[in-house]
């Protein structure tokens, strides 16, 4: 294996482009090779020659002019010398030389909260003058902790972590506590083990989908989860319902609280799955539904029952799951305001890597929803 292989294709082009500068003389105002050049030279992606050119616009090694491509910095200096690696690793008065870059650790990007969270994170980020390298787990817990020791290695100042919901905890992020180096949760947290966290208050956020299904007549109100394991946040939920039932004196019925079932993977597979049998048999008016893709199947195998939404059967869903432009959604969702709860995630992160945040407490932040009532919640069907 050659040295080159060790190091990350981005870091490569970044090395190469320093060669170039110094080599050739070059001067503030010179083009340096295109972004087509470099793909080609490397055999990488766009978004690979992306990063290693938005690094040296941070470094102001080169100034890059949309449309037009990217040059010689006017205030580029000795940095054009050293390596990439060289540069993260350079220490000063103040430690080891600042990457800029923040790590985001999230499962997929398959679902409109995660884009929102998103969202609120790049804002807060470009704010502060900071680049983000976004790294997806696929909601397994090997891949986690392989992307947090990549992230670190990658030069990655701290990381803000959607983890991924197991029963064993991450030892990477045991590590990473124990060890000092920022990070913040973002939508849950480790029971007993303190760290900086933000999430929305899931009990408060049940509590609004029963209290709101209440008012409309429904008394059989089911509560949905196709999470694998029985998570913080789906116990906090499933609190929440209990305790808006209790408040209105009624029994708890525990087959309402539908969690022992695999994910629906396919439409077509609808009518052997178990949900679908107590959609379709009207066991319930009215399902909270824990995440938005499952609201959505729980509207679609209604349909395929031949029920209709809200008339026949009412859907509370937390988060909005049809669309990201809000005002054209149907459903009635509990709002956590995901682009918030990045936003503030991201800036405590900042925060806490300028010395600025507690060193030996941390902070638990909790947003509070809100339900947002559109179409596919109604009055209780008569009889």
């Amino acid at each position: 294996m050659s040295t080159n292989d060790r190091i990350p294709l981005y870091q490569q082009i970044q090395d190469y482009i320093r060669h170039v500068i110094t080599q050739e003389n070059m001067k503030p105002g010179d083009r340096i090779p295109t972004e087509k050049e470099l793909m080609d030279q490397f055999q990488v992606s766009k978004i690979t020659v992306a990063n290693a050119l938005t690094g040296l616009a941070n470094e102001k090694l080169i100034a890059r002019v949309p449309g037009k491509g990217s040059f010689v910095a006017e205030e580029a200096d000795d940095s054009a010398s050293m390596t990439s690696s060289q540069a993260n690793t350079m220490k000063g008065r103040e430690g080891t030389l600042s990457t800029g870059m923040i790590g985001i650790i999230v499962p997929s990007i398959h679902d409109y909260f995660a884009i929102r969270l998103v969202e609120g994170i790049e804002q807060a980020l470009r704010d502060e003058g900071y680049r983000s390298m976004i790294m997806f787990t696929h909601g397994k817990v090997d891949k986690e902790k392989d992307v947090i020791k990549e992230m670190k290695a990658l030069g990655a100042e701290g990381l803000l972590i959607f983890p991924v919901d197991e029963e064993n905890y991450n030892e990477e992020i045991l590590g990473m506590k124990l060890s000092g180096f920022p990070f913040v949760l973002m939508d849950r947290y480790l029971p007993g083990v303190e760290t900086h966290y933000i999430a929305a208050d899931g009990r408060r956020g049940t509590r609004l989908a029963v209290e709101h299904l209440w008012e409309l007549g429904h008394r059989d109100i089911a509560i949905c989860s196709d999470s694998p394991l029985q998570t913080v946040t789906v116990q906090e939920r499933i609190e929440g319902y209990i305790e808006a039932l209790k408040g209105k004196g009624a029994l708890i019925n525990p087959a309402h609280m539908i969690t022992d079932f695999q994910p629906l993977t396919e439409l077509k597979e609808a009518e052997a799955h178990p949900l679908y049998r107590y959609i379709q048999n009207r066991m319930v008016t009215a399902y909270v539904s824990l995440n938005g893709r499952l609201g959505v199947q729980i509207y679609q195998m209604a349909k395929q029952a031949g029920l209709r939404v809200p008339e026949d059967v009412s859907i509370v869903s937390f988060d909005d799951p049809t669309s990201i432009v809000e005002e054209f959604s149907i459903f009635t969702h509990v709002k956590q305001f995901e682009r918030d709860m990045g936003y503030r995630a991201a800036a405590k992160l900042l925060e806490v890597l300028r010395g600025h945040g507690e060193t030996k407490s941390y902070s638990k932040m909790l947003i509070e929803p809100e339900l947002v009532v559109r179409q596919t919640t109604g009055t209780v069907p008569q009889a």
